[in-house]
């Protein structure tokens, strides 16, 4: 369904250009649940946004059922049925949350109040409300893949989507994420969580901008265990710590 083929990414800087991603060769197929995992600032965020089109790679070609959307921008795409649930939703001010909804369900089949009460929102409580800064993070990230699965987009990113999320409702996220995957669709998940990288089908380990790693998920997320265990301990220098978004 969709083709990542020699994908590069650079951004230019005041140092120069960076090179973001280099080489990145995808094929995502139909009917499956993918994990893109990796270190903070490997690029695996990068690997989503340029698929959305949020990010125009610099060199190779995107590939959707057979059709060249490199070009694409992030409304066209979306247009075809690529949809994106960002790490950090934005905020709109003067917009309701019904009517963010209502825009997304042109082209899906979920009614509003279905799509709330799945990510664990009141209907009553939340579909007048302003998407603005009243809402907690947790609340507009919840609101926001509410959002994704009203749309009932062809191909489905969720970028990192535990993120502001407390412990109850990523585990009912994880429920909603598995519970509404079609074999008509493709989900991709950008996480270093454990609990996702179980559930899905194939995992995509990406480091220092490239794919390392990438296979069936029995085969791959043992290898990942193992190589992030052995890294920690011979590197750690603050031995008993605990930090909330280290993947180890």
């Amino acid at each position: 369904m969709l083709n990542l083929i020699h994908v590069g990414l650079e951004l230019d800087t005041e140092e120069g250009k960076i090179r973001i991603l280099e080489d990145i060769n995808l094929e995502l197929g139909k009917g499956k649940m993918y994990a893109v995992t990796g270190p903070n600032g490997s690029g695996k965020s990068s690997v989503a946004r340029v698929i959305m089109g949020i990010a125009l790679p610099t060199s190779g070609n995107i590939l959707f059922n057979d059709k060249d959307i490199t070009d694409l921008g992030i409304t066209e795409r979306a247009k075809l049925g690529i949809g994106y649930a960002f790490q950090h939703p934005p905020r709109f001010k003067g917009m309701r949350v019904v009517d963010m909804l209502e825009i997304a369900m042109r082209t899906g089949e979920m009614a509003d109040c279905q799509c709330l009460r799945n990510i664990g929102l009141c209907p009553d409580d939340y579909l007048e409300r302003a998407l603005d800064a009243s809402l907690s993070g947790g609340e507009i990230k919840r609101i926001e893949i509410a959002t994704l699965l009203a749309q009932n987009p062809k191909v489905r990113i969720f970028d990192e989507p535990e993120a502001g999320i407390d412990l109850w409702s990523f585990e009912q996220l994880i429920d909603v994420v598995g519970s509404t995957h079609r074999e008509d669709n493709v989900t991709v998940v950008i996480s270093h969580q454990e609990k996702i990288l179980n559930m899905v089908d194939e995992i995509i380990l990406v480091e220092n901008g490239m794919i390392s790693m990438k296979g069936d998920q029995e085969t791959i997320w043992p290898q990942i265990k193992e190589s992030a265990e052995c890294e920690c301990r011979n590197s750690c220098t603050r031995e008993g710590e605990i930090y909330a978004d280290c993947p180890r």
